[in-house]
């Protein structure tokens, strides 16, 4: 036990190390470029000095929570109405044959795309932005759901045939949990595209608070090291959420033998 724990820790800040050389490297390109005015950069001591600057006033702060309440909202509708929408057609095939196509052609259009109609219709606001991101969580919960449905295998519902469940218990006790997997993929991949619709959205109404309001806000007053504060908070933000959905989801499929 005890070898076994000071092997971990001698691994430990080997891969810490492996880690952190890319960014590393990366930050040592960018001092050199912005040094040598190859490229129009901010050099990371402007950058430093701006995150410093949005911290003390609160703007970072104010414009993340921002951009989480409307990106978890967004999901909070999408994704439970995908969910819902994807089991249904993946049991009762009158409703797949009536819906599928329909929503199979609306979800070619890139979510983005939807946002001029929608100002239109709602005008350029809050609503019009949680709209297209529920949107955006509602199409990856959808065909997931109703992939995870549709592949049930035949022995699974022949048990439930024996059984003499109805529709409630088979929903219940065997679509579901063979569903989940999958089920649990497309809540996933709605959170990744629900964020990335926030930050478009905002990007592009600049309606409100959110981190996409500043980041066009610091284009506009020509601010690069704002800019590029911005975005690493962006980033960083979205790496944290994946990573702890992804715990999450291994969490509750922990039965499973091995998760991608």
């Amino acid at each position: 036990m005890e070898g076994g724990m000071n092997s971990l820790l001698a691994r430990f800040p080997v891969r810490l190390l492996i880690g952190l050389a890319a960014p590393a490297l990366l930050i040592g390109w960018w001092q050199w470029q912005a040094s040598a005015h190859i490229v129009s950069f901010a050099p990371p001591a402007a950058v430093g000095s701006a995150l410093v600057e949005m911290l003390r006033s609160g703007d970072l702060l104010r414009d993340t929570l921002s951009t989480l309440a409307r990106a978890f909202t967004g999901l909070a509708i999408g994704a439970p109405l995908g969910v819902a929408l994807g089991i249904a057609m993946g049991i009762w095939k009158p409703v797949d044959r009536v819906l599928g196509p329909l929503l199979h052609a609306l979800r070619q259009v890139p979510m983005i795309g939807w946002l001029p109609l929608m100002g239109l219709w709602f005008g350029v606001g809050e609503g019009t932005e949680l709209i297209v991101v529920s949107m955006s969580a509602f199409f990856p919960s959808m065909l997931n759901s109703h992939a995870g449905v549709a592949e049930v295998e035949r022995r699974y519902l022949e048990v439930g045939s024996i059984l003499r469940f109805g529709t409630v218990q088979r929903i219940r006790f065997i679509l579901l949990p063979a569903a989940m997997p999958l089920v649990l993929t497309g809540i996933t991949q709605a959170l990744a595209f629900a964020w990335i619709a926030t930050i478009g959205t905002e990007l592009l109404t600049g309606a409100g608070s959110g981190l996409g309001v500043a980041m066009g806000q610091a284009q506009m007053q020509q601010r690069l090291d704002v800019m590029l504060v911005v975005i690493g908070a962006t980033a960083a933000l979205g790496f944290v959420i994946n990573h702890l959905f992804r715990r999450l989801r291994r969490s509750a499929l922990r039965w499973q033998p091995s998760l991608p």
